[in-house]
């Protein structure tokens, strides 16, 4: 089966100016846990995750500062620039994840479910010839299962 089959193709879609807390409160109000990120043109940009609204609530006490820190000496500067971008955020620029990989829709459900696994990804968007055609979770897969389709 590919995923194609079993996407939501029915988006709803942030800008990258958006508020963090309108964001939350979009998140709640749509029971989703994420949501592509796109240009006023539709041009996709990345996602923006629930873990990005958590993430920017964390405190910053000392065993964050070491580690972000210690991210700085081995990931460089660019690296604990994002991350203190993330935690200070307003907007959901701040807090996007730009380099999410998409899925083609002829992506078959089997490899998504080893991303899952394997990369801990759970919201996946869908692109085809670079436009936005939808998205697919593992509450997708779940739902597929359900209904005996997979």
């Amino acid at each position: 089966m590919k995923i194609k089959e079993i996407m939501t193709t029915d988006l709803i879609t942030v800008s990258p100016d958006m508020d963090v807390h309108a964001l939350a409160r979009l998140f709640m109000e749509k029971d989703i846990s994420g949501a592509p990120v796109v240009d006023k043109e539709g041009n996709y940009l990345g996602v923006v995750l629930e873990e990005g609204l958590i993430f920017q609530d964390k405190k910053l006490h000392l065993p964050t500062v070491l580690h972000l820190s210690m991210g700085f000496l081995t990931l460089g500067a660019n690296r604990l620039e994002e991350e203190m971008k993330k935690i200070s955020g307003t907007k959901v620029s701040d807090i996007m994840e730009k380099k999410t990989e998409p899925l083609s829709p002829d992506t078959l459900v089997r490899e998504m479910a080893t991303l899952i696994v394997e990369e801990s990804r759970h919201y996946f968007p869908v692109l085809d010839g670079g436009q936005l055609k939808g998205v697919v979770t593992r509450k997708d897969i779940v739902r597929a299962i359900a209904r005996g389709e997979l």
